[in-house]
């Protein structure tokens, strides 16, 4: 199964200057842990996750103040639609994340979480379902 079988395409998108806080309502409402961000000035693309948010949070930062830009991961490893699922999951695992921009032709076309591998993988029936003991 490739990325592109899993993936959402339909994808929050902020830009740099969104607060931290209404990027975390823009994500509870859709029901996501992560938000592309983008910066039409620098034309770079970012993530930024749900626990950029809570890490923001415990350290005592204000989420009306904080811009998401401060906080965006631009280091990021992108994830083709032809990757299979094994390949997205090994560079999550390697590099220790949840969630990967799809990139397609250099554009963001999706974003692929740990969760959507997990339910592809156990929607095939010839994955174990369930450990026995």
């Amino acid at each position: 199964m490739l990325v592109r079988d899993a993936m959402s395409t339909v994808v929050l998108t902020i830009g740099p200057d969104h607060t931290l806080r209404q990027a975390a309502r823009l994500m509870s409402a859709r029901r996501i842990g992560a938000a592309v961000v983008l910066d039409p000035e620098t034309s770079g693309i970012g993530i930024l996750t749900e626990r950029d948010v809570l890490n923001s949070l415990g350290t005592g930062e204000d989420p009306d103040s904080e811009r998401a830009g401060a906080h965006t991961t631009t280091d990021v490893v992108f994830a083709a639609p032809d990757w299979t699922l094994e390949e997205a999951a090994a560079a999550m695992a390697h590099g220790g994340f949840r969630h990967l921009i799809v990139l397609d032709e250099n554009e963001p076309s999706g974003i692929v979480s740990v969760r959507d591998i997990i339910r592809c993988w156990a929607s095939q029936p010839s994955r174990p379902t369930a450990l026995t003991g």
